[in-house]
Order: C-alpha cells, then structure tokens, then sequence
C-alpha cells in the first residue's frame, strides 16, 4: 500500500511538474510594420454598407448581462427593416460599419464578427445560457490545472481563453476576422501599467512591431474581460523599435505640434501615451486587463474620432469620413443600479461591499459622461453648422467667417440603449437587479435580450433618425 500511495505520489508531482511547462501563447513579431494592411478600420473600408453612412455599436462591459444586452441588439436590428420612400426594404443590422466591445460586450462583437448569421443559431447556448463563471470556478480548483496555473505568465484568464475557445470560438484568430465580410470589431482592453486603452486592431500592433492576425479571438476576449484580482492579466510580447514603424502624418500633426489643433487636444494624451510601446528594451511585455477600467462603454476610441475628425476638418485635411452625411452610434450600456440600503443602517457595509463599490462608481461615472460628451460634440456640430447657413456659406464659402468656422457635414444621432431608457418602470428595476458575473437565469437573459429592442423603439433619437432619413420603420415581433 505504501509503495501505491508512492507511486501515485510521484504521478501527481510528475503531472504537476509537466503543467508547471506551459507556456502562454506568444504573438509573433513583423520584421517590417506595412501601413493599411492586415485588420485595420482603413483595409475594411471595402466592407462599408454605405458611401454616406457610419453606423457603429458600443457595447458596454457587465458580464453575461452585457452579453445579453448586447445580444439583444443584434437581434432588433436583424428583425427589424426599412423601407424607403421608393419602396425599397433593408435589414438594420446590415447597415452596421462598426462594433466596439468591452469586457462582457466583447464576447457579442467577436462572435458575431466571426460568424454572422450563424451567430442566431445556437449563441444562446453555447454562451448566454451556460455557466461560463462555474465552468472557469470548476478548472482553476482542478488539480491537473494547478502545474499551468503556476507557470510563468499563465494565469487564470489564460485558462478562461482556453474555455473561450472550447465552447464559442473554436480556435479562430483575427486572420480568420479579417477574411470575413462583416463589420469591424475593436474590442478593448487596459494597459494595467499606464491605465490607457488597448485596442485590438492591427494599427495598434504596428506599434509593438507584431502580427495580430494569429492572435485568438479567445485571447482577446479573455484580455477584455480580465477584471483585475479576480482574473490574471493576460501578456503579451511588444517588439517596439524594431519594424521601422512610423506614425501616420495625420498623427504627426498632433504629436508633435506645441498647440495640437482644437478640439482633439484631449485626445492627443491618447496617442502620446502610445509612444512608449515604441520602445521595447524599456517596455518588453504589456500586461492587459479588463477593458472596463479604462471605458467600460467602449466609447473612448469613438469619442477621440469625432475629435480628431473636426480638428483635421478645421485645418482643412481631408479624411476618409468627410463624405458621410450621418454618424449613428448606438450605446449599448449595460450598466446596472440596483438598489442599496447602507444608509439605513447605522452598521457601515463590509470591506468588500466599500472595494467594490470604490472601484466601480468611477467606471459609473465615466460611463455616463461619454454619452453626454457625445452629445456635446453633436451639438457644437449643429452650432457651428447654424454658424455658416447664416453667414451664407454656401453661397460665398470664401468669406472670412466661412474660411474660420470648418465643421463636418456629417449629423450625429447618438442613440441610448440603457437601462434607465426603458419605458417600463418594473421591468427596468428588475433588470437593475442582475449582477456582473458570467452565469444569469434563463429568464434573466431573455429579458435582457427583449428589453433592448424597446428601448431602440422608444428613443427619441432613433425615431429623429429614421424621420431625417425618410424611412418608416417595420419591426417584426419576437420570434
């Protein structure tokens, strides 16, 4: 007996051993970084559904809830057609150009950028209504998983991407994002060393002198989701300095400008907090967690575009969005409010109550002042538009006053899919009460789903945008 119980000793300690090998997956480098190649928002402009339209979705972090939410989207806009003035017909969801993901919301975008239509399937199974939390809970409490997961650079996320891969994205890579034809995906993520986002795009790559195309889709997700103690971050190599890589001119412009044109001054601290990735001696490895901490809306990057696209306006550079007449950003925030009672006790809450309330009121805040900056922006737009119909600008675009107030022709209609937008008082607390984790009840998802398609329905904006753009809306029922 006591030699069995040696040898099945020895067995795990071997067993262990072996696991304590793996390795993380390591993105490869590029010896050259070629501009407008690989997964980049100018290479899919050939996938654009219209000449004069930019639709874009932001989906907000929140775990399953934000999955579902988002999911729920999808769905309306699949469902749901236009028809023109000349009796022409067009699915919603066919006119979408862009989709932004974060942490929860990330899961939604890759998945459906990965396969389309078959998306509507079987992603409720195979995602929405699983046990994603359990199943990652279950393999890290696995013994035969301890050896991995004490490895240099193999955490826990790097155990949730393998799951990830199992049961949704079947081992797909960006090269695999790439050959398809549907909207562009950018799902972010934080840089846990400068709090900046990371966004996966091969723009961003560039600068770490590597390849994004064999990069997982799992790996990308998992790096979204990462919230910090809760998961590892999940690493990867930069090769920065060493792929003769240069910044795009439109960024010279503001990088190395003492006074960067207005209003993108702010968004210039993105681009300059990039600047160290060039550098890989100083900065060998980038560790990424949940895109959350940074913009759980993923609306940062959208924001910074507008920005940079009326101050390239304004100095008269021309851009690949100067001839789109409307900009539509759907923000797809998942962010819940449930109910609290500390102030009814003379008790204080727990620690973990005060951590967790500590870290996710900032991201709460945030979340709400991107959709108000984004209606700023449009409003200075139609300002600045009045401006020039009353100078008679387009009549006499040479005056002085026309020469000195440039602004984009295009309108913004920024569309609020939340959960303080739903009409329905009792629905919409309910909803309020789900919690940020990867496991929800059924019912609790088919809520979700339900509740975003009438919150698109009701919106003012929405409804200002369909009558701007002459079509009347016929939303099928729920299947």
């Amino acid at each position: 007996m006591n030699r069995l119980r040696g040898v099945s000793l020895s067995l795990i300690a071997l067993l262990l051993a072996l696991g304590g090998c793996a390795t993380r997956p390591i993105n490869p480098p590029i010896p050259e970084a070629t501009p407008n190649t690989g997964y980049t928002f100018q290479t899919r402009q050939k996938h654009s559904k219209s000449q004069d339209a930019l639709v874009i979705l932001a989906f907000s972090g929140g775990g399953t809830r934000a999955a579902a939410f988002s999911y729920g989207v999808l769905e309306f806009l699949r469902r749901t057609e236009v028809t023109t003035a000349s009796g022409q017909k067009a699915r919603l969801l066919d006119a979408v150009d862009v989709i932004t993901g974060v942490s929860g919301g990330s899961f939604t975008a890759l998945a459906y950028g990965l396969y389309g239509e078959k998306l509507f399937e079987d992603y409720e199974q195979r995602f929405l209504k699983r046990n994603v939390q359990g199943e990652i809970i279950k393999r890290t409490f696995n013994p035969g998983n301890w050896g991995h997961l004490s490895s240099t650079g193999w955490g826990r996320s790097e155990l949730a991407a393998d799951l990830y891969d199992e049961i949704l994205f079947n081992g797909a890579t960006y090269g695999d994002l790439n050959r398809g034809t549907g909207p562009m995906i950018l799902v972010s993520t934080t840089d846990i060393a400068s709090g900046g986002r990371v966004v996966f795009n091969q723009d961003i790559f560039n600068l770490f002198c590597s390849n994004l195309d064999s990069v997982r889709l799992a790996r990308a997700a998992a790096a979204s989701s990462a919230v910090p103690v809760v998961l590892s971050p999940v690493t990867i190599n930069n090769y920065g300095g060493t792929c003769n890589y240069s910044a795009p001119g439109w960024v010279k412009l503001f990088t190395q400008s003492p006074n960067p044109p207005r209003p993108a001054a702010r968004a210039v601290r993105e681009l300059k907090g990039v600047e160290p990735y060039t550098d890989s001696v100083r900065n060998p490895y980038i560790h990424l967690v949940d895109g959350g901490v940074a913009d759980n809306v993923g609306m940062r990057g959208v924001l910074d575009a507008l920005q940079f696209l009326e101050a390239l306006h304004g100095a008269g550079v021309p851009t690949p969005l100067d001839r789109v007449k409307r900009i539509v950003v759907l923000v797809v925030n998942s962010l819940s409010s449930p109910a609290i009672d500390w102030n009814k006790s003379e008790s204080p809450p727990g620690t973990v109550d005060i951590l967790l309330k500590a870290a996710g009121t900032p991201i709460d805040h945030y979340s709400y002042e991107a959709v108000e900056l984004l209606k700023d922006i449009s409003a200075r737009w139609e300002g600045l538009r009045e401006v020039r119909r009353m100078a008679g600008c387009s009549t006499n675009p040479g005056s002085p006053i026309c020469t000195a107030v440039r602004v984009p022709q295009a309108e913004i209609y920024a569309i609020d899919v939340s959960f303080a937008a739903l009409p329905d008082a009792k629905e919409r607390a309910f909803l309020n009460e789900q919690p940020t984790t990867f496991v929800l009840p059924d019912e609790a998802v088919d809520r979700l789903r339900a509740a975003a398609g009438a919150i698109i329905l009701a919106s003012p904006e929405f409804q200002r945008l369909t009558k701007d753009a002459g079509v009347t809306v016929i939303p099928a029922p729920l299947p």
